[in-house]
């Protein structure tokens, strides 16, 4: 096992489970990415971030508001704390308590059945590579000259920043920056096509709305020329229709994507193809090397945490049980922690335009839920495609607790189920899923007109 990041670290605590001899090397830091420098630390900022707007907001409750004092150092050992409280279960101490052996080094192929790590010579059977993904930093004239910010660095810090830029308009670089703005920071983002661009741009437009309304500067279309440093920070010069312009601000932060972590590991020696994207793997996560598989970011899908988990799931059913195990991402939902939050499960509109010539589209607005009119969230609405008979195909939902909403639509995906079924589970009341309910209940608006059932009712009428 190369790699103790979420996927690495599922595949061999359920491999040691099983009683199979387990070897895990890593070179940096257990837990990886998601632990210590991405989901976990910019949830408990964004945390952070939600409750200083709650007190300017709170008026509209009947409690006074309050302009929220905002210390960022306090901020910060509230991130470590965070950490802190979840690093236990990733940790060196508890993986050998499981059984497995770790090894703190660079691990490099020596040829296509082994590895080296350290001074340590290790033959097995099946390898799998959890390697994750860094940063990818475009090649931005200048960029070399000034200190930026990148996921890993950019929760470290202990002081506001006067005005934040943001470099990058997807999920990460809008989370971070309606983050800072709401705890005191100026920000400006600048994206090349459109923020929020692979989704749909419907739902976006509520979460964009939001953002601005927070006070978030957002530029689409930007194209950025250089960079350069300046006495109190950094200035980025724009390629404008006429001219050039500038925006000068305190601190950068590069939010453009991924890319997926290989260098290092020799992959050339265990005759593993790599791409772009990262190690080209089948469905079942095999690389061409059929000892070695791939599993989260490195392995080129989605890159998310719960998919590498995922991963983990069809690795160890395939290596320990012969079960071919193939992965299919038409379920796995993904969220942009925003607020209000994005989730999408299956296919977007835009993507049903281009596959099925026929379909449904069913809407419920969260300005008709009544929990969120009782907690003042009423921007969003959820939109469900189906086929002209039903099948789910997709859902996106924007709004409060979409992630939560959005798992029991990927659950119907996985098991195939129809609206009809999603129309007869009983939602506790009153609770935002209600608004899932009421979409999928407009699947059969149209029969409500329809001459010929009316006319059964009235027939039925007829014998009491």
């Amino acid at each position: 096992m190369i790699g103790a990041g979420s996927g690495g670290l599922s595949v061999a605590a359920a491999a040691a489970a099983f009683g199979v001899s387990v070897v895990l090397v890593e070179k940096g830091r257990m837990g990886g990415d998601c632990l210590n420098t991405g989901c976990v630390p910019s949830k408990a900022l964004i945390a952070s971030a939600r409750r200083a707007q709650q007190m300017r907001e709170a008026d509209a409750f009947g409690v006074a508001a309050v302009d929220p004092q905002v210390n960022f150092r306090r901020i910060h050992d509230h991130v470590r704390d965070v950490i802190a409280g979840i690093a236990p279960t990733d940790s060196v101490e508890r993986f050998r308590a499981l059984g497995v052996t770790v090894i703190e080094a660079q691990a490099r192929f020596e040829d296509s059945k082994t590895v080296l790590a350290g001074e340590t010579r290790i033959k097995a059977r099946r390898f799998v590579i959890a390697t994750g993904s860094r940063p990818a930093v475009p090649p931005i004239p200048g960029l070399d000259t000034v200190r930026f910010h990148t996921n890993e660095t950019i929760f470290e810090i202990t002081r506001k920043p006067a005005h934040l830029i943001v470099i990058g308009g997807g999920p990460v670089g809008l989370e971070l920056a309606q983050a800072f703005r709401r705890l005191g920071s100026q920000v400006t983002v600048l994206e090349a096509a459109r923020a929020l661009g692979r989704e749909d741009p419907e739902l976006a437009a509520v979460v964009l709305d939001r953002l601005a309304r927070d006070g978030v500067t957002l530029r689409s279309g930007a194209r950025i020329a250089r960079v350069a440093k300046r006495r109190s920070g950094v200035r980025v010069v724009l390629d404008g229709e006429d001219g050039e312009e500038t925006v000068d601000g305190s601190a950068l932060l590069i939010a453009t994507g991924r890319a997926p972590v290989t260098d290092g590991l020799d992959l050339d020696k265990a005759e593993v193809k790599v791409d772009a994207k990262g190690i080209r793997v089948d469905r079942t996560l095999r690389s061409s090397n059929r000892r070695v598989y791939a599993v989260g970011d490195v392995a080129g899908g989605p890159q998310f945490t719960h998919v590498a988990n995922y991963h983990a799931g069809t690795v160890i059913r395939s290596i320990l049980f012969r079960l071919g195990a193939k992965v299919s991402y038409d379920h796995i939902p993904r969220v942009t922690y925003t607020d209000p939050e994005f989730a999408q499960v299956g296919v977007t509109e835009a993507e049903v335009r281009e596959r099925y010539g026929h379909f449904r589209i069913l809407r419920w607005p969260y300005a008709e839920n009544d929990r969120a009119r009782a907690e003042r969230e009423t921007d969003g609405f959820i939109k469900v495609i189906t086929t002209t008979r039903g099948r789910i195909l997709g859902v996106g939902i924007a709004g409060a607790g979409a992630g939560e909403i959005v798992q029991m639509w990927g659950l119907a995906i996985l098991k195939g189920l129809d609206i009809k079924a999603m129309t007869g589970f009983v939602s506790p009341y009153p609770t935002l899923s209600e608004v899932g309910k009421r979409a999928a209940i407009q699947f059969y608006r149209p029969s409500l007109t329809s001459p010929w059932v009316r006319r059964i009712i009235a027939f039925m009428r007829l014998f009491g």
